[in-house]
């Protein structure tokens, strides 16, 4: 429940974030940065923030004991002038504690990044989690539009990128700042108010014109993060649809579309880094004269007799400290501008609101029968072509209906509806006498099992899989699913048995063994309510009937409904609703409907002849053998 908060201010604060830059974006990252629930990490924030202003001391006064040690080497040391104890005012002791100082100064920044590392990496981690429960939040609509390459691109980067920021901003700019005040301060003491000027207009100077720079880098910068995310969502696309590619022999054609889509990438690359050559020469450019000033300043004061060759070091060696976090500051902003454009699309994808959520005080839902109603049920995907227009029917306790009619009637949409994917646009779904619309989502789908006609596995062993279906389940639980699927004999029969992994989306497996471990692991979850998707209409006839058998095992005593394309797989049912665009045009059982001769008796004619055709093929040896791969069966035993 606290994610779901937090995901919501994040939300609620996105576009505010995107037009602050640092500040903004600190300012929405901080709760992570300094979370409330875990006082370990504030201490480490606070012994960090210690390290880094003691780190910064030792910094400048690293300058300080080489003058020293310069002068003392050079005669030149004045001991009334050094607030030190007399014994360390030998040449050897001053070079001996210049190393000390760099030593220490090395050993707290070391420090410092070692507190902090905790502290960047568990924001990172919060954020990772909470765009993944966000995202499985949103709606099966936007997931349909979205192309998954590239959305995985895009949160890879969004996190990197907030890994960047924290650390970044933290260790670096905050650092940055202190070493500049800090500067100031012993040019004060040390020279005068001129060296203060020179070095503070170098300064100027370098940020603006770093800038400037990076802004323009920035449209370079995010035209090559669209064409990386396009290159990518190509490759995963044709990596998905690998057979596709080798039916059509495509290998050529989806190389060159890769390749296209990689030129342009390399042309974005090559703009990305001939820019950031232009900005570190400008930038070294502008340091080094700022150098020139203050260092030749001194050079006038050094033949003078007002200051000692000493003070020369000093200055060109506090200078040269100076650079280097000014040169980081530099690629501060450098980093968290590029940071920001890839944070910000994470952003947008935290800003989208789920399209289903839970009403305020939702309930859970409370199946005594399981008994299943639609009520004058409207829905259109897109406001110009409804699919559904006032639907009725009721699905008694422990009854099969069965709905039929040729595709794009809108039966698929009666399960997404039911399993809430999508609300109606009128009308309402009851189970048990409840709004569905009124309780939670979790305990509604907790109620209802699945069997698609497209079952698509996780790419892990058959074991997950089917466990899938209840979390925690018993081994022999999962075995005995398994049996009821009638698919436990040939998972025995791997050489790795139920730790045989599948293969992305299952592919080692054949249609009719993934519909089996679809239908195992909807009996491990033992639903009241089941819905069979068109779940037998991707097999040959042969395979649809020893898989019928299954699917009648597991829906019996339960509430069903059966979408289907083949007919002769709901002949057996209660109730037969014919659905022809988007209304329901018949109803009654397989008899009933035959008897009127309308649309069911003309579809279950037409089937007919097509089955008589495919069994006299099959009978000739003719029909396409869908068994087993071999993939599975030939894997060796650890």
């Amino acid at each position: 429940m606290q994610h779901h908060k937090t995901s919501t201010f994040i939300a609620a604060r996105s576009n505010r974030a995107r037009r602050t830059t640092l500040t903004g974006t600190v300012e929405l990252l901080w709760p992570y940065i300094w979370p409330a629930d875990r006082a370990d990490l504030k201490l480490r924030v606070f012994l960090a923030v210690a390290l880094m202003l003691l780190s910064k001391l030792f910094t400048i006064a690293i300058p300080y004991s080489y003058k020293w040690a310069t002068d003392a080497v050079a005669g030149k040391l004045a001991l009334d002038a050094v607030p030190l104890p007399r014994v360390l005012f030998g040449a050897v002791a001053l070079t001996v504690l210049y190393g000390v100082l760099r030593i220490v100064m090395a050993l707290t920044q070391q420090g410092r990044d070692a507190l902090f590392a905790a502290v960047a990496m568990n924001a990172v981690r919060r954020l990772a989690i909470e765009v993944f429960e966000h995202l499985h939040r949103l709606s099966l609509r936007f997931h349909l539009e979205r192309k998954t390459g590239g959305l995985t691109r895009v949160l890879e980067r969004g996190r990197n990128a907030i890994e960047t920021i924290v650390r970044t901003s933290m260790l670096t700019a905050v650092p940055t700042v202190v070493e500049f005040a800090l500067v100031v301060a012993a040019m004060l003491i040390s020279f005068d108010w001129r060296y203060v000027v020179a070095i503070t207009l170098t300064v100027i100077a370098y940020l603006t014109f770093t800038t400037l720079a990076t802004n323009w880098r920035i449209g370079i910068r995010r035209s090559m993060n669209e064409s990386d995310t396009d290159a990518n969502t190509k490759a995963i696309d044709s990596l998905l649809n690998f057979e596709t590619v080798k039916y059509f022999g495509a290998e050529e054609r989806e190389a060159a579309r890769y390749d296209k889509a990689m030129a342009r990438y390399e042309r974005m690359s090559v703009r990305t880094y001939v820019s950031l050559a232009a900005l570190n020469a400008g930038q070294a450019v502008i340091f080094t004269l700022g150098l020139i000033v203050v260092l030749v300043m001194c050079v006038a004061e050094v033949r003078n007799g007002t200051k000692t060759v000493g003070a020369f070091v000093l200055v060109n060696l506090i200078m040269l400290q100076l650079y280097q976090p000014l040169n980081f500051m530099g690629m501060v902003y450098r980093d968290i501008k590029q940071a920001i454009i890839d944070v910000e699309a994470m952003f947008a994808i935290l800003a989208q609101n789920p399209e289903i959520e839970d009403l305020p005080g939702a309930q859970p839902l409370k199946v005594s029968a399981g008994a299943v109603r639609f009520e004058n049920v409207e829905f259109a995907y897109d406001p110009g072509r409804p699919i559904l227009r006032g639907v009725s029917f009721d699905a008694p306790a422990g009854h099969t209906i069965a709905i039929v009619g040729p595709s794009g009637a809108g039966k698929s949409t009666i399960s997404r509806l039911l399993f809430r994917f999508y609300e109606p646009s009128a009308g309402r779904i009851l189970i048990d006498g409840q709004n569905i619309g009124a309780v939670t989502q979790s305990s509604l789908r907790a109620a209802i099992g699945m069997v698609p006609q497209d079952t698509v596995l996780f790419n892990d062993t058959l074991l997950y899989n089917i466990r899938y279906g209840r979390d925690g389940a018993s081994e022999r639980d999962v075995v005995a699913a398994a049996e009821n699927a009638q698919i436990d004999w040939f998972i025995r029969s791997l050489p790795l048995g139920y730790e045989a992994p599948v293969g992305e989306r299952g592919l080692k497996l054949s249609g009719g063994e993934k519909q089996r471990v679809a239908i195992a692991r909807t009996m491990l979850k033992a639903p009241p309510i089941l819905v069979l998707d068109e779940a037998t209409s991707a097999l040959d006839s042969f395979t649809e009937r020893e898989i019928q058998s299954a699917l009648e095992r597991v829906s019996r005593g339960r509430t069903t409904i059966v979408i289907a394309h083949r007919l002769s797989t709901v002949v057996d049912a209660d109730e037969i609703l014919v659905l022809d665009k988007g209304v329901i045009a018949e109803r009654g059982t397989h008899q009933e409907l035959l008897g009127r001769g309308g649309i069911y008796s003309a579809m279950w004619s037409r089937q007919r002849q097509v089955d008589a055709a495919q069994e006299l093929l099959r009978r000739a040896g003719r029909e396409d053998d869908l068994g087993a791969p071999d993939d599975l069966a030939s894997q060796p035993a650890p």
